[in-house]
């Protein structure tokens, strides 16, 4: 996985305004939506056993282990318009994607 400089950027500006000391920020997968699954990111307060760890851009990314073959080859981005702004995965082993893009399947 790769984490791009804006969206390590982004992951810097969530943790300090946060309020309180987190690890990192922990990337998974849930099953939800019309495709199957989707992404999660949520704030780390602490590393868990099996987690695996990514320092890139001086951001701490925690992978779920249960996301870790999903997610293999995706890059992180974040990218902000005049209308919406959000993380972006690009995931090369999505077969498809529902029509609202909120879910996925490989």
């Amino acid at each position: 996985m790769t984490v791009t400089e804006a969206a390590a950027q982004r992951v810097k500006a969530l943790l300090a305004s946060r309020g309180k000391e987190s690890v990192g920020v922990r990337i998974g997968v849930r099953t939800k939506g019309c495709s199957g699954l989707s992404y999660t990111l949520e704030f780390a307060d602490e590393r868990n056993e099996f987690d695996e760890v990514m320092e890139t851009e001086g951001v701490t990314i925690l992978i779920d282990p249960k996301a870790t073959m999903f997610i293999l080859g995706t890059e992180m981005d974040f990218v902000e318009s005049k209308l919406e702004s959000g993380f972006v995965f690009r995931n090369p082993n999505e077969k498809g994607r529902c029509g609202c893009g909120e879910s996925f399947h490989v």
